[in-house]
């Protein structure tokens, strides 16, 4: 498969790239900086220069276009205000489903976060994150043309990941290595059966292969 990742640079993104590039799959990510462009190389991913808050849907659709997967794994990052809040993660996931839609591509994942809601009240920046974030999901979800899949992980860590997880429509509030949702990632791309659901993901008793036939229904 060819699978497209917005956001390629990012710490998800990058664990993501390498657990696909191993499975024999190939993985395109979409970097705003060319210097980025030797870490996705090292993790086995082709490295697109394209800024996604000024990128055209067309310039945007030219990049998926051929690949059979479309993940959106792009943020404006902690450091960032709530402006770019809107931009990245609100903007930039509206067009990614918007090109992948032209492109033909339908499986469609998102990497959204525990909690994100479009009417989420609140007036700091992390309040205007998840309003962000719950805007793209129903914006994503929106669309008839993808097989979206919006994954919620709770309290992201960088400890070394288990292979066991939580999945599911509710799972509680809890944290969860970014190891393990990109192998969550890794499974759900391959797993069509998973298409229109919105899951929360934190650490827990189930090895993740076994999770996600479990949402799938398999």
């Amino acid at each position: 498969m060819r699978i497209v990742i917005a956001g390629g640079h990012g710490r998800i993104a990058l664990r993501l790239e390498r657990l696909l590039s191993a499975g024999g799959h190939e993985a395109v990510g979409i970097i705003r900086r060319p210097e980025q462009a030797e870490d996705l190389r090292t993790a086995g991913a082709e490295p697109v220069v394209l800024d996604l808050e000024s990128a055209s849907v067309e310039e945007v659709t030219e990049v998926l276009r051929g690949a059979d997967a479309a993940v959106f794994a792009a943020g404006a990052g902690p450091g960032s205000g709530a402006a770019r809040k809107e931009t990245v993660d609100r903007d930039a996931a509206v067009l990614f489903a918007d090109a992948a839609e032209r492109a033909g591509v339908r499986r469609f994942l998102v990497v959204s976060s525990m909690g994100a809601d479009a009417a989420h009240a609140g007036d700091e920046v992390f309040d205007a994150y998840l309003r962000a974030k719950g805007a793209a999901d129903d914006a994503v979800r929106s669309r008839a043309g993808l097989e979206w899949t919006v994954l919620r992980p709770g309290m992201l860590t960088d400890d070394a990941g288990k292979g066991l997880v939580r999945l599911g429509a509710s799972t509680g509030r809890g944290p969860i290595p970014r190891d393990d949702v990109a192998a969550v990632l890794a499974e759900l791309v391959e797993t069509p059966a998973t298409a229109g659901l919105t899951l929360e993901l934190v650490t827990g008793p189930t090895p993740v292969m076994v999770a996600v036939k479990d949402v799938a229904g398999n």
